[in-house]
């Protein structure tokens, strides 16, 4: 097995007698920000974990390896480095009978952040799943494992693309779930049976590899199949590359101003996705995370709500008129 491991001894105060599963795929070309993301989870978590971070091969297990050998050298945490290939092994065993999900694997890199956490874990142990782009500033915990069901973050418009998917989707009589984010997510395990139907629905092989979102899709279907909710938006932030940060940012805003604009002491994760990843290192160096609150009080879950066809087309017709007045193009940065 490719792989890289460092141990600290064995777990404590997690009541169940081992640490917190939490799985993080990535790639080494990630390190220029994921490694201050990993910093800080090593840093501020306030419970005992188990990180392990799958990715992709050996260059990448070494490089990945030699960044968390530098962050952790002051705790020794309880973390390894696993690459693709030893994934794949253990895939070829756990889904003999799922080709479409051993096919979905293979596909975008995104992709294995679905099947591979569950792959890595004993079956049916909880874990979480975070971006390599989430930071966590003040002193957390994450919330409890749910019984089943599928825990994700909240964000006002939902990434659920490409649109000729979730066409599909809907033809198929799949429900989805808006608002989803998927920076940090809790499951108990992947019913890999239903897994395989709905990538069968999907279009299987056909589904477009150059396409990171469809990640966000099969989310959103497991989120309404297998229920659970979101987390609290407060303490569980998406940052939002809205219209009107997009202004601030044409007026010359830099980065770490727009960190600073938000209200990140009662956040216990910011996922910092798209531009935003980029401001995280200077944010640091900065001070704006200097002095962490202590946020480890578990945070209420909220139901899903679901994705209607009509608020589907209606922001699709949306789009098409923002592109024909050029808005797109005004707000690029």
């Amino acid at each position: 097995m490719t792989a890289a491991t460092t141990n600290s001894g064995p777990a404590t105060g997690t009541g169940t007698g081992e640490r917190r599963a939490v799985v993080c795929v990535m790639g080494a070309g990630s390190l220029r920000y994921a490694k201050a993301c990993l910093a800080s989870l090593i840093r501020n978590v306030a419970e005992p974990i188990e990180l392990i971070v799958v990715t992709d091969g050996d260059k990448d297990v070494a490089a990945i390896t030699a960044a968390l050998q530098e962050v952790d050298a002051p705790r020794h945490s309880d973390w390894s480095v696993i690459g693709k290939a030893a994934v794949d092994a253990i895939a070829e065993e756990r889904l003999a009978g799922q080709p479409a999900v051993r096919r979905f694997r293979n596909g975008h890199p995104c992709w294995r952040k679905i099947t591979d956490p569950a792959l890595v874990v004993a079956e049916g142990r909880p874990v979480v799943i975070i971006d390599p782009d989430v930071y966590f500033p003040n002193r957390f915990t994450f919330e409890p494992a749910p019984a089943r069901g599928v825990l994700l973050m909240w964000q006002g418009p939902n990434c659920l693309l490409p649109q000729d998917v979730v066409e599909t989707a809907f033809d198929q009589g799949v429900a989805l779930a808006d608002h989803t984010d998927i920076g940090v997510a809790q499951v108990r395990g992947i019913d890999w049976a239903y897994l395989e139907t709905l990538l069968v629905e999907l279009g299987d092989a056909a589904l477009p590899a150059w396409s990171m979102h469809v990640e966000s899709i099969v989310w959103a279907a497991l989120a309404m199949q297998e229920g659970g909710g979101y987390f609290d938006p407060t303490a569980w932030h998406c940052f939002a590359n809205s219209v009107s940060v997009r202004l601030r940012r044409k007026m010359g805003r830099d980065g770490v101003a727009m960190l600073r604009d938000l209200d990140l002491k009662s956040a216990k994760c910011l996922h910092a996705g798209g531009v935003a990843k980029n401001w995280l290192v200077d944010a640091e160096r900065a001070g704006l995370f200097d002095h962490p609150a202590d946020l480890t009080a578990p945070t209420p879950v909220r139901p899903y709500q679901p994705f209607t066809r009509q608020k589907f087309d209606r922001k699709f017709r949306l789009r098409a008129v923002a592109a024909k007045l050029g808005l797109y193009k005004l707000l690029a940065q």
